[in-house]
């Protein structure tokens, strides 16, 4: 089936929130890169973190670490640059790191809407992907790089990276490990990266295919060259071919909030492997 673009469109317009559909007005309709970081803004709170349900499975309005995380994955997936939409989020994040370096949730989260998979972390602890990638943005304070290096340090070995077993969640040491310039065996640390997203994608089932791209954006990228010949164009294919009868896209658990999103990024991915333009 050929890939319909009115139907994606419509369908994201009529499901998505305000910010997914500005993000593919941007992306693929010439829309307002202004008006897009305006829409983001409106998830920030004064004392520098994001809330107000920014991430569909968390809904309070109070700053959570998970609501930035996305964010700040979502901003570099699909290429949205920052410009002062981060001030004050390195102290904030900072701010809510233990002596250990994981992060605290606001207790307030357990009061809104909630997935059940956070309900007893009240959110995201691990600070490596949010560190990571305000390293990325240019926007990561030195004390807290090197906050999160010690945390890295006790928590990861380059083994545990390899015993990942689900490619979506490769995302925390790839963000960190390839954001860095700087830290102790980090080559094997890359590597063991590397080696775990090949081993996942590999073994992933149809209904993970989209994730990789978060991984592999473009065929010239440093994963899609490590890939066996020919998968990324096998999972291209796969999902060309994946477009629900009203325009969407799957996510890999089949919830609705998630099907705008993911609908954005496989478009995504099949513009940049050069599936339309």
């Amino acid at each position: 089936m050929a890939i319909d673009l009115g139907k994606a469109r419509d369908f994201v317009y009529r499901s998505g929130t305000l910010l997914e559909r500005a993000l593919f007005a941007w992306l693929f309709e010439g829309g307002s890169l202004e008006r897009l970081q305006q829409n983001i803004l409106c998830y920030k709170n004064p004392d520098g973190g994001f809330g107000h349900g920014l991430e569909h499975d968390l809904k309070a309005p109070q700053s959570n670490p998970l609501a930035l995380e996305y964010l700040l994955g979502m901003m570099k997936h699909t290429g949205i640059p920052a410009g002062s939409i981060f001030e004050g989020t390195a102290d904030w994040v900072e701010a809510q790191m233990d002596e250990r370096g994981d992060l605290r949730n606001p207790p307030e989260t357990q009061d809104y809407p909630l997935a059940p998979w956070w309900r007893e972390t009240g959110g995201q602890t691990m600070p490596d992907s949010i560190v990571g990638n305000l390293v990325h943005f240019g926007c990561a304070t030195p004390s807290l790089i090197d906050k999160t290096k010690a945390w890295a340090l006790a928590n990861y070995t380059p083994e545990k990276v390899r015993e990942n077993e689900w490619l979506f969640m490769a995302y925390h040491a790839f963000d960190f490990f390839f954001a860095l310039d700087e830290l102790p065996n980090l080559q094997a640390f890359r590597s063991a990266t590397i080696d775990n997203i090949v081993a996942c994608a590999i073994a992933a089932p149809d209904n993970q295919y989209d994730s990789l791209f978060v991984f592999a954006p473009s065929p010239d990228s440093m994963i899609a060259r490590a890939l066996p010949s020919g998968l990324a164009d096998r999972f291209i294919d796969a999902l060309s071919k994946a477009q629900q009868a009203e325009g969407h896209w799957l996510d890999q658990h089949n919830l609705p909030q998630w099907h705008p999103m993911t609908t954005i990024n496989v478009l995504l991915a099949l513009k940049r492997y050069g599936r339309w333009e």
